[in-house]
């Protein structure tokens, strides 16, 4: 039977609970999860299996099935909510993206992912988040990187010199209230951050052994909470998970509890989701970093993103010209303007000069992740100089910070 023929005997339908063991053995081939990484991240036999449950039953789950019900090729939307640019918005998180090798090269995940986009379209969700597999696949795909990912390491001896603070750092379970809070109270202030409801706090603790973590929590001087670390101590080795802080105090008073700890360690491994090095912030700058690309992002409607766009008030009227390989709803002229109040005027007729690009380069540019004249100096985007400067004032020069898989 040749491809096409296989192709034609194939139906997408939703993944439900009954699929349930299916969706697991495919999410397990294409990812080669072995039983000694479910080991380390702490589940047992079954467990995984039942993790998943709530993520069919609060997720949406496309999947090409045959005509005896065993699932080939699936997709996975998470409903989420994130901060853009001080905006809460709904998010379509993708995931789960799996094909059996014997049905590659027949186009079903291209089917799904524009299945995808139309469901995330009528949600209401439209901006999409995923980690990538492959960034080339997915940015022909029209997603783009938004965020980094830093790794840092110290010796003892670069740990930061103890600060004078007000306050003071309780050790906490992972999932104490505090902690929740203070995450809630950081990501509704943060670009780019999701809002971690239940459902989010799981996933984030799904390949991590949460069990064998701690939280730290700085207090300030009026017993508010202003800050946290998630971390583990193992082999002499201070691991950072995350570390979030809402002032500057807090940030000095959870570097001091890790100095507290310096007759026991020789090093400090972190990570940072903000894309600012940590060096600058140090007396001693000479430690060693690495950076690589974190999670990619699309734009799943553009008028109606432009839309809730905070763009200035006043804004001259110009209009992008935008190509999208996978949604033709994007592929055309949009006109942006704003009234007096900063609300957005988006229209289909052209206005003002042309800023032309694809949806992938649109896409990182709102989400701040790349600044408009950098954009245009390696050819992303095409319009003349007044029309640059005005992109520069109106789009926010902040990068977005996102800590979370799935």
């Amino acid at each position: 039977m040749n491809e096409n023929k296989i192709k034609e005997s194939l139906k997408i339908r939703p993944v439900g609970l009954k699929h349930l063991d299916q969706y697991n053995e495919l999410l397990r081939y294409v990812f080669q999860v072995t039983d000694r990484e479910l080991e380390k991240s702490g589940y047992e036999d079954g467990e995984l299996k039942r993790s998943k449950r709530p993520i069919l039953q609060e997720a949406d789950v496309f999947g090409w099935f045959t005509r005896d019900d065993k699932l080939v090729s699936q997709i996975c939307i998470y409903p989420c909510e994130v901060n853009i640019h001080d905006r809460i918005l709904h998010m379509g998180g993708v995931t789960g993206v799996g094909t059996y090798p014997e049905f590659s090269g027949m186009g079903l995940m291209n089917d799904l992912i524009r299945h995808a986009l139309l469901k995330m379209r009528k949600a209401g969700q439209f901006i999409s988040y995923l980690y990538p597999y492959s960034i080339p696949y997915y940015r022909r795909k029209g997603w783009e990187i938004i965020s980094d990912h830093i790794t840092f390491t110290l010796k003892d001896t670069e740990i930061p010199a103890t600060a004078e603070v007000p306050g003071h750092v309780e050790r906490r379970a992972v999932g104490d209230r505090d902690v929740k809070e203070t995450y809630d109270r950081f990501a509704r202030s943060t670009h780019g951050a999701l809002i971690r409801n239940d459902f989010e706090w799981m996933e984030y603790w799904r390949w991590e052994n949460e069990e064998e973590r701690t939280a730290a929590v700085y207090y300030d001087a009026l017993g508010i909470p202003q800050g946290f670390l998630l971390y583990w101590v193992e082999e002499d080795i201070f691991n950072i998970r995350e570390m979030v802080y809402l002032t500057q105090e807090a940030r000095k008073g959870l570097w001091n509890f890790i100095r507290a700890h310096y007759s026991m360690i020789d090093a400090v491994n972190g990570h940072i989701y903000t894309g600012e090095p940590l060096a600058f912030l140090l007396d001693e700058s000479q430690i060693r970093e690495s950076i690589e690309p974190y999670f990619m992002a699309r734009i799943v409607d553009v008028a109606e993103f432009l839309r809730l766009y905070p763009f200035a008030p006043g804004v001259r009227p110009f209009h992008f010209v935008v190509t999208d390989p996978m949604a033709e709803w994007n592929t055309g002229i949009f006109s942006v303007a704003t009234d007096r109040e900063g609300a957005a005027i988006v229209t289909d007729q052209p206005a003002g000069r042309p800023v032309t690009l694809d949806i992938q380069t649109l896409s990182a540019m709102l989400m701040g992740y790349k600044r408009p004249s950098y954009l245009a100096r390696i050819e992303r985007l095409r319009t003349d100089k007044r029309t640059l400067r005005l992109l520069e004032e109106i789009i926010p020069d902040t990068q977005p910070y996102f800590s979370d898989y799935f």
